[in-house]
């Protein structure tokens, strides 16, 4: 249909979708926001309403489809959840003041990763947009939270040509809900496979110019007002500033409006954390469980003692950011000891910040525009909070508790006290959300909206007590001051004394009983009766504005104070969670040393049922024991202790607490695991084609200041060549560099034990069990030396395996062991000892606990009580967690 067949309104409507062709346009009529054409069909199905026409009756009707403008966020919250981006298109003009064609404008335009309504945000993650760029052999990486006003940029040397996988990982660890890409990578195949891990994300690509460098230095000049980028130290970034200048132009595109809480752009260097890729993150369940998807079970689950949204969402980014820097990490340290050892002056705090609404979030709408009355009201709120918050603070020691090591936090306090003051004299505890409602202002807080409030309120009072004081002056008894909708306010006065009327009075009608009159004085008063509601709506509008543009002056002592809140809030958390799971303080070493005495799994002590948890010691060092080989069977502990250890790193290096007795720890560069495996059929990759990737990332990228955590390899191919490849594995990082890595190593592959013998820094380790007339026990103790055996058949008893299957799986490992002994019996006759002592991976290396276990096997239990078993099975436990016989 072209436009000029088109009514003015619907052309109005092609002129403005024509500009947001990739958005589904919210069109502003009245109390609804209509749909047209396909932006309709898509909406309806989306939102389950129904679609119908305009112009039903002509050849080419219009499909539409409309939600009421005041139940729209619910609407929008939808359409985004599906992928969408809606333009909000507004009226520009008063209804009942414009002539002809209203104008429309889009003011906003909402998508997955610029969202400023708090009913659509999880209030305590933060909501990230990514831009992604190459700039010559440089990969840039920069995100911002629109909500908050966090923005900051990185990069790191490309990797042939590609975008680097470091970059790749830090834009998947951020779990953005939108990324911004270059047009050019849409139709570049080489980059199928990054668009592959970026799937289930929403994707917008720019053009070229968005990501230009010049331009986007330009950009982010006239946004912050500078002569250069010098100030925040990233003038020399260049790909970094492409990403940045690529997310400023999108924000112009569609925010269409002042941003002044994005105040500064901030870079920061990867290699200044702790690294821990998105897969590392989600096998040690930092965030997520993987099984529920939910924080339940997860590490951060035990951690988050936060009472505010802003500390929910920085200890969330503490746990993903780790630091390496031992000063900073024991200034933490402190603070957290404080926390932990005042547990009344914590408790003092957190109630003052319970009391604080979401600082961030709230100083940013404001400052964008979109601030209503309660904003300011929980503003308000929030802000009486920091005298009394603030004292209590100066109780500590710590700078970073008392704000010493933020300049003038204390005056920052005072200077928004005192804004809380004037929030409070101007706008009314019951402000409604709406803004064109009227009932914003205080009375007492304006002497014209008070008359204005006065004249609506008391309109018909003062009409009243109007016609008795002009009766009592002209003495006419029949005089009434009345109204109709034709005449407005109006004096009546009877036939016989109509001519008695002073002559200030104007005729304004005849009756047969009865003449009417107005007066220049009547009109006048009756004009601010019956304007006063639109004179209400309209000042208390203006007044609120004003009190608004002082907010929004404050936008950056605001963020400040918000971000000091939030750390308060995660190192009382800490405090907390150290001080109710019984955890201990790291320390430090130069050594090169882990030192972990009786340390728990801070989630599984938390979770188990049934049994007591049993805690594990760890030393691991560059000398002796580099490499530790884990073996024992299936659900005997090997994976908790594992996770354990890095999770026990994990947290002191964000500056908590650990769970163990005592610490003693060097500081870690980077974080891997292999943990399990699974199918990733949409990338065409099998279980040991991810396993093999997951492996490959390792070896490739750890350093001798790393630690890997190795939950089997090689289980997803023929026995002989995983074996093969766990060996080369353990082999690989045992020597990589000369140094080696600091590895735990847990596998079903018992000739991996053999490592010991030849090579200097592997030891074996082994989960203790106890085996009862077929059945096993677990003790969960790790204790040295390897084990031959995986109790696999026992274990699939207890799973609950049928006893056919049970008898049948023991005939087969009798035919398959005998087998085995037999051709390495035949295999040792055809080799000289060298030989043997360097390849024979399968000799039976007995050591002091396979001694207690014979000892155990010739105990007859069919004669003892259960009582008594179980009282020689805690003896044999004792005896083994001694390492004596």
């Amino acid at each position: 249909m072209s436009v000029q067949k088109n009514t003015p309104m619907m052309a109005q409507y092609f002129s403005i979708k024509e500009k947001y062709k990739d958005a589904i346009l919210f069109y502003r009529m009245g109390d609804f926001y209509e749909m047209f054409h396909k932006d309709a069909e898509k909406a309806s199905a989306i939102l389950e309403i129904a679609l119908t026409s305009r112009n039903k009756n002509q050849e080419d009707p219009i499909p539409m489809c409309g939600v009421p403008y005041k139940a729209a966020d619910a609407y929008i919250a939808r359409l985004i959840e599906n992928g969408c981006k809606v333009a909000v298109c507004e009226q520009m003009e008063d209804p009942s003041a414009a002539k002809g064609l209203m104008k429309r404008e889009v003011v906003r335009v909402i998508t997955p990763g610029m969202i400023l309504n708090e009913t659509l945000l999880d209030k305590n993650a933060n909501n990230f947009l990514v831009a992604l760029s190459l700039e010559k052999n440089r990969s840039g990486l920069a995100f911002l939270d629109i909500s908050t006003g966090l923005f900051q940029t990185t990069e790191t040397e490309t990797e042939n040509g590609r975008l680097s996988s470091s970059i790749i990982d830090e834009a998947l660890k951020l779990d953005p809900s939108e990324i911004l890409l270059p047009s050019f990578f849409e139709k570049d195949p080489e980059f199928n496979p990054l668009k592959k891990r970026f799937s289930n994300k929403q994707i917008t690509y720019l053009e070229k110019n968005a990501f230009r460098l010049s331009e986007s230095k330009n950009r982010l000049i006239e946004k912050f007002n500078t002569r250069s980028l010098e100030g925040f130290g990233c003038e020399a970034l260049s790909a970094g500033i492409c990403a940045a200048g690529a997310i400023m132009c999108y924000v112009e595109e569609t925010q269409l409006q002042t941003t002044a809480h994005i105040s500064s752009l901030k870079p920061y260097d990867l290699k200044n954390y702790l690294i821990i890729d998105d897969k590392s993150c989600r096998n040690l369940e930092l965030l997520k469980n993987l099984q529920s998807r939910d924080k339940k079970g997860a590490l951060i689950s035990i951690l988050d003692k936060t009472v505010t949204a802003m500390g929910a969402r920085l200890l969330k980014h503490w746990i993903r950011y780790p630091l390496i820097d031992r000063q900073e990490i024991e200034k933490r340290l402190f603070a957290v000891e404080e926390a932990k050892d005042n547990p009344l002056l914590r408790k003092n705090i957190q109630d003052y910040l319970k009391k604080v609404y979401d600082l961030e979030r709230l100083g940013s709408r404001i400052s964008m525009g979109q601030g209503n009355a309660r904003d300011l009201v929980f503003l308000k709120h929030s802000l009486f909070q920091l005298p009394g918050l603030l004292n209590e603070l100066n109780r500590f020691t710590s700078p970073l508790l008392t704000g010493e090591d933020m300049a003038g936090i204390n005056d920052t306090g005072q200077e928004l006290a005192a804004l809380a003051e004037l929030i409070h004299k101007a706008v009314r505890e019951d402000a409604p959300p709406a803004l064109n409602d009227g009932g914003l202002i205080n009375k007492g807080y304006n002497e014209t909206l008070d008359e204005i409030l006065e004249i609506s309120k008391n309109g018909k009072k003062w009409i009243a007590q109007a016609g008795i004081k002009e009766k009592e002056k002209t003495g006419l008894s029949s005089l009434k001051i009345k109204f109709n909708k034709v005449f407005g306010y109006f004096i009546e006065v009877s036939k016989n004394q109509a001519k008695s009327v002073p002559d200030t009075y104007i005729r304004k009608q005849t009756l047969v009983n009865a003449e009417r009159f107005i007066t220049e004085d009547l009109k006048e008063v009756e004009s601010r009766i019956l304007n006063a509601h639109d004179k209400r709506i309209a000042l208390e509008y203006e007044i609120f504005c004003q009190v608004r543009d002082r907010v929004v002056e404050k936008t950056a002592s605001i963020l400040k104070m918000a971000g000091f809140l939030a750390r308060t809030d995660t190192l009382l958390s800490l405090g907390e969670a150290a001080d109710e799971n019984n955890y201990s303080k790291p320390v430090f070493n130069t050594d090169q040393v882990i030192n972990i005495k009786e340390g728990r799994h801070p989630v599984v002590e938390k979770m188990i049922a049934g049994e007591r948890y049993v805690p594990n010691s760890i030393t691991m060092d560059n000398e002796t024991t580099q490499v530790l080989i884990i073996t024992g069977p299936n659900m005997a502990g090997k994976s908790t202790v594992l996770r354990q250890v890095a999770l026990t790193i994990l947290m002191a290096q964000m500056g908590g607490f650990v769970p163990s007795e005592n610490a003693s720890l060097c500081i870690v560069d980077r974080i891997f695991t292999r943990v399990g495996a699974l199918d990733n059929v949409a990338m065409g990759q099998s279980t040991f084609m991810v396993e093999m990737e997951e492996t490959a990332r390792i070896v490739n990228n750890s350093t001798e200041n790393s630690l890997v955590i190795l939950d089997e390899i090689g289980r997803g191919t023929s026995t002989f060549d995983g074996m093969s490849i766990a060996w080369a594995v353990a082999d690989y990082l045992h020597n990589l560099n000369g140094r080696g890595v600091k590895t735990l190593f847990a596998t079903h592959y018992h000739e991996l034990t053999r490592l010991a013998e030849m090579l200097p820094r592997v030891e074996n380790f082994n989960i203790a069990v106890k085996e009862f007339r077929d059945n096993i026990v677990f003790l969960r103790k790790l204790v040295k030396g390897g084990t031959n055996k995986s109790y696999g058949i026992q274990v699939a008893r207890l799973a609950g395996l049928p006893d056919t299957i049970i008898a049948k799986a023991k005939e087969i490992l009798e035919i398959v062991e005998k087998q085995g002994r037999t051709k390495e019996e035949a295999d040792l006759n055809q080799s000289d000892k060298p030989a043997c002592e360097q390849m024979d991976l399968f000799c039976d290396h007995r050591n002091n606990n396979d001694r207690i276990a014979d000892m155990v096997a010739k105990i007859d239990i069919s004669s003892t009580t259960p009582v008594q078993a179980l009282n020689l099975l805690n003896e044999f436990q004792e005896m083994i967690s001694a390492g004596t016989s």
